[in-house]
This record gives structure tokens, sequence and C-alpha cells, in this order.
């Protein structure tokens, strides 16, 4: 008897339909999988087994042959455990219920018990396109497949429970969205001094620009980066939903599994490969850069990563998504974050110090910041040197600005480029194309004059340019100037002063 079931399978950060077909064929006991299956698919033979056995039901010494149609691309994960088990025992006869009446997904245990799977979200919105408005999934991926309007979710915590559902549905699951686990974020008011850095900041924050940090051992670059979070705005239903399918493909779900409300915040260490950092491998998934996706990306100690990952950052930092091309096909990850980078300016870390002398060699100076010079500075917007605290600024008193104050500006000139960018697939100042320049970084004449001066007295490349200008305009909508005036355009030129600095 042939049985069927619908489920899915994950490719990249999208899931496709799958159709799983269990067929009893003449021969001797056996069991097999086709449809280009990976080994956790081909081991779930012996937990698919002990699941129905342990579910008070026979497993029968018969010829099954399982096929996941379509057979043209790999299918990897556990997640087909379920609707193969549950096909079995409608070809068997043991269960009177229709496996294909409700697409469904699940990872079974030796007892039967429906165990979480990654990428739920993903496979819900596939099976919502497909025509589909019901799923069963498992209990603890129940608010992830909620999060997409129209669809009735069943949770299921078992083998049987799964099959009392496909008998009589009965009423979909109706839990609210949890709120996500708040993190403890650090507040700027913790900052003593800095002025000049954190303005620098929440100019990046404003306008979602790259920004790197650079200056003396302990003067404070990565206790400001981990405060970047604390004055960012939430995401968006959309942004939410898209930062959670990233998260749930790569298993990075965390808490109750709900949607990702809040911008992401990944540090990997400068050990991190480029496939870590990237993506990719012999099954592409998502890396670091993906996970940072509508969030923020922070390279601590950034010159001490392997130079094949930082020029790895070209690609992301450039169009803002990882293609990684394999036999079985071509695979695109978003990769839409804000780079916040820290480093020390030589290998002692002095050069900039105005107390403590450097005492590295004038060669290893020079050849210190080569992995991030040229193409790769070019990408990042802001450029500012991180001092030493003066001694009265760490003994001070209160009267420092919190992040509250600070998110609040940010999202004010977020809701200016909210409104410039209204039908746009542009959202942010940083990301602005050629003609949206033209269109919206018109430059006072005083203004025009400083950057074409500039421009002449510098080596200021047609990358930087058009930064300086994007820098400039997210300024001007924190000042609430409708075009950019010659302030700011000094101000973004000072946060491009690294190479010149280096060239003295």
């Amino acid at each position: 008897m042939l049985s069927k079931a619908i489920s899915f399978g994950i490719h990249g950060i999208d899931a496709r339909v799958i159709e799983v077909e269990v067929d009893i064929i003449r021969g001797l006991p056996n069991f097999t999988i086709v449809g280009l299956p990976d080994s956790t698919i081909r081991e779930s033979r012996e937990r698919i087994r002990s699941a129905i056995e342990n579910s008070g039901f026979e497993f029968p010494p018969s010829n099954f042959v399982v096929n996941l149609a379509p057979a043209g691309f790999k299918k990897q994960g556990a997640n087909f455990d379920l609707p193969v088990a549950v096909s079995i025992l409608n070809a068997t006869g043991q269960a009177d219920a229709d496996p294909a009446a409700i697409p469904l997904v699940g990872e079974l245990s030796l007892d039967g018990r429906v165990k979480p799977v990654r990428g739920v979200i993903s496979m819900v919105i596939a099976i919502y396109r497909a025509g589909y408005r019901s799923v069963i999934v498992p209990y603890e991926n129940r608010l992830e497949a909620a999060a997409i309007r129209g669809m009735s979710v069943f949770p299921v915590k078992t083998l049987t429970g799964t099959l009392d559902v496909l008998r009589d549905p009965g009423s979909p699951f109706a839990g609210t969205q949890e709120e996500e686990p708040s993190r403890d974020l650090l507040d700027f008011c913790d900052v003593r001094g800095q002025e000049t850095a954190k303005r620098a900041i929440e100019i990046a924050a404003a306008g979602h620009h790259n920004i790197l940090l650079y200056g003396s051992p302990g003067s404070g670059k990565t206790m400001l980066a981990k405060r970047v979070p604390s004055i960012l705005p939430p995401l968006g239903e959309d942004e939410s939903i898209e930062t959670t399918m990233i998260h749930s493909v790569g298993g990075a779900l965390k808490g109750s599994g709900g949607l990702i409300t809040r911008p992401p915040f990944r540090s990997p260490h400068h050990t991190s490969s480029d496939v870590a950092l990237v993506g990719g491998g012999a099954m592409p998934s998502v890396g670091e850069v993906s996970l940072a996706h509508n969030g923020v990306l922070f390279l601590d100690e950034f010159v001490e990563f392997r130079n094949n990952v930082i020029q790895a950052l070209r690609q992301p930092l450039e169009d803002y998504e990882i293609t990684v091309s394999r036999a079985m096909g071509t695979f695109r990850f978003p990769a839409d974050f804000m780079l916040v980078a820290a480093s020390n300016p030589c290998r002692c870390g002095y050069l900039f110090d105005g107390e403590i002398p450097c005492t590295c060699p004038a060669h290893h100076v020079k050849g210190y910041f080569q992995k991030i010079t040229g193409p790769i500075l070019d990408r990042i917007d802001i450029e500012v040197l991180v001092g030493r605290v003066p001694c009265g600024d760490l003994l001070g008193g209160g009267g420092r600005e919190g992040s509250a104050e600070i998110k609040n500006r940010v999202m004010t000139a977020r809701e200016v480029q909210a409104r410039r960018f209204a039908g746009s697939a542009t959202r942010y100042n940083a990301r602005m194309t050629q003609d949206e320049i033209k269109a919206h970084c018109r430059l006072e004449p005083d203004a025009e004059q400083v950057l074409e001066t500039a421009v002449r007295r510098t080596n200021i490349t047609a990358r930087t340019f058009f930064k300086i200008l994007k820098t400039g305009r997210t300024i001007a909508d924190l000042g609430g100037s409708p075009s950019i005036a010659k302030g700011h355009v000094l101000e973004a030129l000072s946060y491009k002063s690294l190479q010149r600095n280096y060239d003295v």
C-alpha cells in the first residue's frame, strides 16, 4: 500500500515542499530511503523503528521504500522522521488518519516524543505559499510557526498525539507571541569621557554606517562597542520574521523560540575561520555575518583576524548578502549588518597615545594595518580614534548621557529616513544608491567647496567620496537639516582620517 505525507526541506534559509512517499514492495525485510538524503536522514531508520514500537504500534518485517520528492536537491536534517513514521503506520493499516491531510514536520526520539527542528518559520512560509493553511509542528516550535499570520498551527508532543490531530484537528494553537527574553543591555551612562567616540557611534547607529574604533589598549573601544545595541530601535515585523528565519535555520534561536524583535549582536572571536564568519561548508549554512543581519557584527581585535577572513567581508559589505556556489546549487544568505570593528593602531597599541610612546619599528607600524587598508577601509564609513580618558573624567561624578537619550535621537533620524525612502527597498542612509544620493544629498554651496578641496588634497576614492556624502546626510538628519551644510561635511571628513594619520 502506498502512503503519502507533505513535509518540508531546508534550502539555504528558505524551504521547499517535499512529498514523503512510503510504499511496501515485495522482497526481504528492508528499509530504503531515496531522494538524495543526507546521513542524518539515512540514520532515521532506527529512530523511526524504535519510536513506532515504543508508541504501542508494530513495525512489521516488510520491504519499505521511502521516497523524498522532488529528488533534484539534497535533503538534510531529522525533520522527516515524523512524516515518514506516520506514513508507515498508514501504509501498514495501523492508523486511520490521512498523513497528507495536514503538512507536518518533526524529529522523533526513540520513545516516540516529537523533538524540535531547525527552520520551522521558513517551512511555514513555504507551505503557506503552496496554498496550505494548516501545519503540524513540534510543540517547542509552536511560537515560531505561529508568527506567520493566516496559518493554523497544531503543536504536537508525541507520535500518537500527531495521529490524534490528523484524525480530528480541533482548535489550532491560539497562544500569543511571548516577548523575547531581555538582554542585559549595557548603558552609555557608564562611559566616562569619550564624547567624540560616542558621537561617532550615534551617527553610525542612526544611518546604519560601518564604524572602526581604534586607539590605545584599555581606552574603552570594546566597552563602547558592546553598548551599541542599547541605542538601536526594535525590528519591524518584516525584519523580525527575516531575522528569525536566519537564526532558526542556523540553530541560534534562544528562549521560547518566538520571533526575534531586537537587533542581533554577534561577536565572533578573532580566531574564527572564513566559513564560520561568512557561511558555507559542504552543505552551505549561515555564518556570523548572516546571523548579524539587521543587527550588529562586532569584530574585536579586527586586525588580528586572518587575512582571508577579513577579505571575505568584501562581498557582504558591498552587496549585503553572501553567495555560496556548490555543485548542488547556489545559496544566497542575507548579510545586511552594521559592522563595528575595534583594533589597536599598532602592535604595542600606543601609536597615537599622548602619554606612552610607541615602541614599534616604523616598518611594523606601516605593515600592521595592511590587511584592512584599501578595499576594506573604503567600505567603512566612520573611523574614530578612541583616546586615553583623562583622570579627571574617570573620577568625575554624574551628568553623563545615557542610552535612552541617544536612542531617542537615533529613532528620530531613522523615522526621517523611513519617510525619505518610503516605497523604496532602501531603509538607511548608508544603503543609498547613486540615484538616491543625487536626489537626497543636496549640498549647500560652502559645503560643496569644502568637499571639493578635500578631494583635491587627499587620496579619496570614489567609494569613500560617496561614503562621506552618506555620513553627512545622517549628520544632517540628526540635526534636523534638510540639506547638508558645511559643518556636516567637515564632521563627516573628520571620520575618514586613519589613512592620513598613517601617512604622516
